[in-house]
C-alpha cells in the first residue's frame, strides 16, 4: 500500500497534478492525502497571531478549506472510480512547507505530487514557489513535480540527469527502479558536460556502480553537450528523446540546484513539458547493512 500525498491549492494547476497521480498509480493499492494549508500574511507576525482578525480569517478559512477538499473528493469520484484507491483529507491553518514534513512523518508518506506553474511569461518563478520551497525542503521523500497542463502518458522512456560526482545508494536510487519496473520503461542517463571530456577517474566509478544498480533494467548512457545553461539542455534532450519522465537527486552542487539558481530560469522558467521526479538524497548512513557490503564488496 502505498502513501501519496497531493498538495492543492484548489487550481487547474493542483487538480492535474492530481489527475496524473491517479492515472500513474491506477493499478497500486494506494491512499492519497490530499492537504491544504491556509496561511493568511497578517499570521506572519507573531504580535498579530492572537488577534481577533486572524480568528475571523481563520474560522472562514478553514471551511473553505474543508468545503475545497470535499469538492475534490466528489471530483475524483465522479471521474475516477477506482477501487483500489481510498482518500485522506488534511486542512490546516499552516506554512504549508511544515505541514508536507509533518504529513511526510505522520501518514509515513512513499511520495509527494505537487503541481507547477505553465510557461507562460517573463514574470514566471522556477515550477511555482510553493513546489520549490517543497523541493528545498523535504529532503527524505521523493517529489513529483508535474507540469501544468501535462497530459499523462505512460512513462516508458525516463532519463537520469547526473554529472557523476557523486556515488548513490540502493536506498536513493529505489524510487527511480521502482518507477521504471512498474512501467517497463527504458532509463537513459543524461550527463552535462559544458565541453565533452573524459570522465574522472571518481566519474568512471560512480557510473560503474550506477551501471551495476541498474543492471537488471535496460538503461543507455548519453553524454551532451550544454546548451545556453542546463535546464535547455535537458528540456530539449527530453524532446528529441520522447522523454515521460525526468529524473535527478536533489543534492549539493547537484544538477537540481544549479538550475534552481540559474538566471535563464528566473526569466523564462524551466519550460519541460515532463513530469520531474526529485529523489531524496539519503546517503550512505540510511542504506541498509546489506546494501553497505554489497557496496564494499563491489569496490574491493
Amino acid at each position: 500500500m502505498k502513501n501519496i500525498l497531493i498538495p492543492t491549492d484548489f487550481s487547474e494547476n493542483a487538480w492535474n497534478a492530481t489527475r496524473y497521480a491517479l492515472e500513474l498509480f491506477k493499478n497500486q493499492d494506494c491512499v492519497f492525502h490530499l492537504l491544504n494549508s491556509y496561511t493568511p500574511a497578517i499570521a506572519s507576525s507573531r504580535f498579530m497571531a492572537a488577534t481577533v482578525q486572524v480568528g475571523m480569517f481563520e474560522n472562514t478559512a478553514q471551511l473553505s478549506s474543508k468545503r475545497g477538499l470535499q469538492n475534490i473528493i466528489k471530483r475524483i469520484c465522479k471521474t475516477y472510480k477506482n477501487p483500489r484507491h481510498s482518500f485522506k483529507t488534511s486542512s490546516s491553518f499552516s506554512f504549508l512547507v511544515d505541514e508536507v514534513k509533518e504529513a511526510i512523518e505522520k501518514q509515513k508518506i512513499d511520495l509527494v505530487v505537487a503541481g507547477t506553474k505553465g510557461a507562460s511569461g517573463f514574470d514566471e518563478v522556477f515550477m511555482g514557489s510553493n513546489t520549490v520551497r517543497i523541493i528545498k525542503s523535504i529532503k527524505n521523500c521523493p517529489i513529483l513535480a508535474v507540469p501544468q497542463y501535462y497530459e499523462f502518458v505512460k512513462p516508458n522512456e525516463i532519463a537520469f540527469a547526473t554529472s557523476f560526482n557523486r556515488f548513490y545508494t540502493k536506498s536513493e536510487l529505489q524510487p527511480l527502479k521502482e518507477m521504471a519496473k512498474t512501467f517497463n520503461a527504458t532509463i537513459r542517463i543524461v550527463h552535462v558536460q559544458y565541453e565533452i571530456k573524459a570522465l574522472t577517474e571518481l566519474q568512471q566509478f560512480n557510473l560503474s556502480m550506477l551501471r551495476k544498480y541498474l543492471n537488471d533494467i535496460q538503461h543507455y548512457v548519453h553524454t551532451v553537450s550544454e546548451l545556453n545553461s542546463i535546464s535547455k539542455t535537458l528540456e530539449v534532450f527530453t524532446e528529441e528523446l520522447d522523454i515521460h519522465l525526468l529524473a535527478m537527486l536533489n543534492y549539493q552542487h547537484s544538477y537540481l540546484e544549479k538550475m534552481t539558481r540559474e538566471s535563464v530560469i528566473k526569466r523564462i522558467a524551466f519550460h519541460t513539458q515532463v513530469p520531474l521526479l526529485i529523489i531524496a538524497e539519503l546517503g550512505i548512513h540510511t542504506s541498509s547493512r546489506k546494501d553497505k557490503e554489497n557496496e564494499m564488496t563491489f569496490s574491493k
